[in-house]
């Protein structure tokens, strides 16, 4: 059996109210609780929150809110791990034990069904642990620079000066999507970005990660430009 978590406090502060603020027609959390309902891959969606409000406008869109988040789990300190281990726990004491469990960000609204339906099969396939969604990087990593306290700038990889850009290796980072696991795995609190996790990529105009008014804006432009005219979206 598998169990959607989303994760969705009342307390943002860069951009208030973020997980139900309008995007494109929507609260931005609906598109998550959607394409996780859509997805056919759930036998429960809830969504972790502490707020009265968030839990209302996520039931509506057709999530679960089984509990309110304890206080302590929803202050700007709470890493995404404690939350999920908290809902796992809570699920298997109160509803049923669950094989696996896919944390859903409630500000994803690029998420697709497929790419949640391809890391849930390739994971079940596999002898990993986790599958969670990357990207590439726009420019080699390798010949990154930084600032110094002189206002000058040095290589952080100096021994890469001279390397050519096609002869370095590719680096990925983290979309910010979903991350399917086991629940054993979760509640173990291993690792996610380890050997025993599943990268599934996807094109770099897909990944997103809201975290300023400027980000909200670029990505309703990119929203729109892909989904232009259609409200089944």
């Amino acid at each position: 059996m598998n169990v959607a978590i989303i994760p969705a406090r009342g307390g943002s502060k860069r951009i208030p109210r973020k997980n139900i603020k309008n995007f494109c027609g929507k609260p931005i959390i609906a598109y998550s609780i959607l394409a996780a309902k859509k997805s056919g891959l759930f036998d429960r969606i809830i969504v972790s929150t502490d707020d009265e409000e968030i839990a209302k406008i996520a039931e509506y869109w057709g999530a679960d809110i089984p509990f309110l988040r304890p206080k302590k789990l929803a202050d700007d300190h709470t890493v995404t791990m404690d939350v999920i281990n908290h809902a796992i726990n809570w699920l298997h004491e109160n509803d049923t034990v669950y094989d696996y469990a896919c944390c859903i960000y409630p500000t994803a609204p690029l998420i697709r069904t497929k790419d949640l339906q391809q890391g849930y099969e390739q994971l079940r396939q596999s002898d990993k642990l986790f599958a969670f969604t990357v990207t590439t990087f726009p420019s080699p990593i390798f010949r990154a620079l930084k600032r110094t306290e002189t206002n000058g700038v040095v290589m952080l990889w100096p021994e890469h000066l001279n390397t050519r850009s096609q002869d370095l290796p590719e680096a990925y980072h983290d979309v910010g999507q979903f991350y399917w696991g086991k629940t054993e795995a979760f509640l173990k609190e291993l690792q996610i970005f380890a050997e025993h996790a599943l990268p599934i990529v996807l094109p770099r105009f897909r990944a997103q990660d809201i975290d300023t008014h400027e980000d909200w804006r670029m990505m309703e432009m990119i929203y729109q430009t892909i989904y232009w005219g259609n409200k089944d979206s």
